[in-house]
């Protein structure tokens, strides 16, 4: 089929939205570790996991078997206010980097939370609704997995409160005051709010908190609140199950026209758009019967695959979390304040992390103010805003069209944009004004949080 008859979007109709989620664990040889209890150093059970996570999720956390799951029709529902997504060809971008690369982008911000999160929110709310739940605790770092948790759970009636990372609560007032407007109860964390949060502030009291913080803040409000449980918005491997339908709608635009991606490249903070995106390609190299380079990008300022180590380590700063096996900094590394506050986890999902070990995929890290300039060339040339979360893919995508560029290969890459960058205008005004600066952890720095790794178990 010629290049020309490839329009700018392609659009799938309802129909074609995909029915089942992917669970690409089905498809591995070596399947991610089992959660661990932190006190015993045995596999986490349904019934350990019960006073945290809703039923239903918790069957989805611990299914390595099931390759399709049914959505239901209530979520499916939900999901065609704003999907299908499109699948854009980047015209405009292609021909101002004079590239013979063909540039596909899947965009995810046309949603009001301004992210691809809103596929997991409203799963995870569904599942609290019908278990007769009261409310949902989360942590979130830029925004965005607030937002969309805020938005499902006044679709559906239930309470919502979010410990929102200190330092994004102060560069975010906008984001914010949306997760206020569909009546979520927004905390910076560390807060005085929990034991935990005040253990945190006399040990750190100038922290400008981390993922891992405010995870801690929420689950111990969970715990400790009769009808309340915990969800997450990255991560975990029901996050990540709900999230295949970005991959999968992904994949059938591009059958649609016979392309096959070249490179697949994702922005990696906790894993959930990566993993989402990858899902399907990700199965095809894992049953052999295809072949892809997959780039997961992450921040210079918080490494976790290229600088972290694979080990078991506790998801939350607090501690009181089960043991995961991932790539990670330390459950106590608190990143420099970037402005990619979803991409500032110390870990990442086990499912990426036995994946990356296990060589399917590869791992870079871009710094800050280089990912700044990606994103403002691409918002002069494409006209869409990207989050900063976004921008580490743009940047890397950029890099290998101009490595087409210079080889002549008119290569096939396909990258996600996970949202917009509208509530991240403080990041971009440092950014026009010179004063963004980057922060590479030294070796020591990373040494710190590594040494305080816990107890491995041996089974």
């Amino acid at each position: 089929m010629s290049e020309q008859k490839i329009p700018y979007k392609i659009y799938l109709n309802e129909d074609e939205m995909p029915k089942n989620w992917y669970n690409v664990r089905a498809d591995m040889k070596v399947k991610p570790a089992p959660l661990v209890n932190p006190g015993t150093l045995q596999p986490m059970t349904a019934a350990d996991l019960a006073p945290v996570f809703c039923d239903e999720l918790i069957a989805q956390e611990l299914d390595n078997d099931t390759r399709e799951v049914p959505i239901p029709d209530e979520i499916r529902g939900f999901y065609k206010m704003y999907r299908p997504s499109p699948l854009v060809r980047a015209y405009c971008l292609e021909e101002k980097l004079g590239t013979p690369a063909h540039i596909y982008y899947k965009f995810e911000g046309n949603n009001t939370s301004g992210s691809h999160k809103l596929n997991s929110a409203i799963a995870q709310a569904y599942y609290a609704k019908k278990q007769g739940l009261k409310g949902v605790t989360t942590e979130t770092g830029a925004g965005q997995w607030g937002t969309a948790l805020s938005m499902a759970c006044a679709y559906l009636g239930l309470d919502c409160k979010v410990y929102m990372v200190k330092v994004s609560y102060e560069q975010k007032p906008f984001r914010r005051e949306v997760m206020r407007t569909y009546g979520a109860s927004v905390t910076p964390s560390p807060s005085m709010e929990t034991a935990v949060g005040r253990k945190i502030l006399a040990e750190h009291p100038n922290t400008t908190g981390s993922l891992g913080c405010a995870i801690s803040e929420a689950v111990e409000v969970a715990t400790s609140n009769p009808g309340y449980r915990y969800v997450l918005g990255s991560v975990l491997n029901q996050v990540l199950l709900h999230q295949s339908v970005i991959g999968l709608e992904t994949k059938i635009a591009l059958d649609k026209y016979g392309v096959v991606p070249d490179i697949i490249i994702g922005c990696a903070g906790g894993g959930s758009n990566l993993g989402g995106l990858i899902a399907p390609f990700m199965g095809e190299k894992l049953r052999g019967e295809k072949d892809y380079r997959i780039i997961a990008v992450e921040p210079a300022s918080c490494p976790s695959f290229t600088r972290g180590k694979f080990a078991y380590d506790f998801c939350d700063t607090g501690m009181i979390c089960p043991l995961a096996k991932m790539y990670t900094l330390g459950a106590g590394f608190i990143p420099s304040p970037n402005h990619a506050g979803g991409l500032r986890f110390h870990g990442m999902s086990p499912v990426l992390s036995q994946l990356y070990h296990d060589g399917y995929m590869e791992a870079t890290s871009v710094e800050q103010t280089a990912v700044f300039e990606a994103a403002e060339f691409f918002a002069r040339t494409e006209g869409i805003l990207p989050a900063p979360e976004s921008s580490h893919a743009i940047k890397v995508a950029i890099d290998e069209a101009k490595k087409c560029k210079e080889t002549g290969e008119a290569k096939n890459i396909v990258f996600g944009l996970t949202g917009t960058g509208y509530f991240d205008l403080v990041a971009y005004e440092q950014y026009n004004n010179g004063t963004m600066t980057d922060h590479i952890p030294t070796d020591e720095e990373l040494a710190v949080g590594l040494a305080a790794l816990p107890p491995q178990p041996t089974f």
